[in-house]
């Protein structure tokens, strides 16, 4: 009777090498870098949908049967009966007028992160409203509900669960731009200087030589320049914008990656199989990128949630010092640097470190898990 052989072990959704299965193994072994990966992957898909999070627009508007987009489209108010070119719909005017002949559907939190609340019932920079009485927070509901109603307080007016900074801004809001703004310069940051370290340690790395000696003694004389000081001196003449900051930083930045890529390049240039290559003829190019690259990758994914850290450090700094972001921009720094100018509101200072440190810490758990699946006595046991 004719045997028939076993079937294939199920690879999966994701069709792996043995060693790539084995790696992410490893990656998922090491339970704390695993969850901090998920729970970072959360919060900034989360931050991406900001606009439907914390917004002054309703998601969706229903005004005469005609169904709006305020999140997407900037209608002007005279839509409403205002005059305005663009249509404030926290204004009292134009949020009864769409009532009257349609809805609206609010964000959870009806603030956008440059939205000022003018109906404080304290003075700004104002506490969190859960920790206000309901004494302070009555003169405001009663003006907002239009007087007559008995037994007004905290629970009728809008809400700033982490309170507002000192221009009214709501901190919660802030926070959820700003952590996306932050994750969104980071990764755009060290991507693309990893980009260019890799091209810059490969081609070091791969001829050696003089081309090795010119490249080390120009990043020698590169790095030594401040970056700091240039920052200072070109935020004196323009104001840095996100991408104006982002080129800036990539001028020194890509450095980070070269000294890893050079040392792979040079101990591998001399194998086996590289020879067999450049004996069957094949060009330089396609033994660096096709050949050694992949090899030089495993140091390299190493070391980039440490380079991302690095990128977003760099950003809350330099916003920290007033060198980083235009004014106004939602900025984790900026809030650190609020929370320093205005001791008496604690909530300013603590919401920003315990958001920075929370995504620093994230961030360094997942390059410690990363770390364990590219270890090749991991790997290769």
């Amino acid at each position: 009777m004719e045997r028939l052989a076993p079937p294939l072990p199920h690879k999966g959704l994701l069709r792996l090498s043995p060693v790539n299965r084995r790696r992410l193994q490893n990656f998922k072994a090491n339970k704390r870098g695993y969850w901090s990966f998920w729970i970072f992957l959360v919060l900034f898909g989360a931050s991406l949908f900001a606009e439907f999070i914390a917004n002054d627009r309703p998601i969706l508007a229903s005004y005469k049967g005609e169904l709006l987009y305020p999140v997407f489209v900037d209608y002007p108010e005279e839509k409403f009966g205002g005059f305005l070119a663009r249509t404030d719909y926290r204004d009292p005017v134009i949020a009864r007028e769409i009532e009257a002949n349609g809805w609206m559907l609010w964000p959870p939190i009806r603030f956008s992160y440059n939205t000022h609340n003018l109906d404080l019932p304290v003075p700004a920079p104002a506490p969190p409203t859960w920790m206000l009485s309901d004494e302070q927070c009555r003169p405001i509901a009663e003006r907002v509900a239009g007087g007559g109603r008995q037994g007004l307080g905290c629970r009728d007016i809008e809400w700033n669960w982490l309170g507002t900074d000192d221009q009214g801004r709501d901190v919660v809001a802030r926070l959820i731009y700003g952590f996306r703004l932050s994750v969104l310069f980071g990764l755009i940051l060290a991507g693309i200087s990893s980009v260019i370290g890799i091209a810059a340690g490969a081609v070091q790395g791969y001829f050696g030589g003089w081309i090795d000696l010119v490249f080390q003694r120009v990043i020698e004389i590169w790095t030594a320049i401040p970056s700091l000081y240039l920052l200072i001196i070109i935020s004196a003449i323009i104001t840095p914008s996100f991408f104006v900051l982002l080129g800036i930083l990539l001028l020194f930045s890509w450095v980070s990656l070269v000294g890893v890529v050079r040392a792979e390049f040079l101990r591998a240039r001399n194998f086996e199989y590289v020879r067999a290559a450049r004996a069957l003829g094949l060009s330089n190019l396609t033994i660096m990128f096709k050949h050694l690259l992949p090899n030089a990758m495993v140091a390299t994914l190493t070391f980039l949630p440490f380079i991302l850290n690095g990128s977003i450090t760099t950003l809350t700094s330099l916003d920290f010092l007033g060198f980083g972001l235009p004014p106004g921009s939602p900025s984790l720094g900026e809030l650190l640097a609020q929370g320093k100018a205005n001791l008496q509101a604690p909530w300013l200072g603590l919401t920003g470190f315990f958001i920075i440190a929370l995504m620093l810490s994230l961030l360094i758990f997942t390059g410690e898990a990363v770390r364990d699946a590219f270890d090749p006595r991991k790997t290769f046991a």
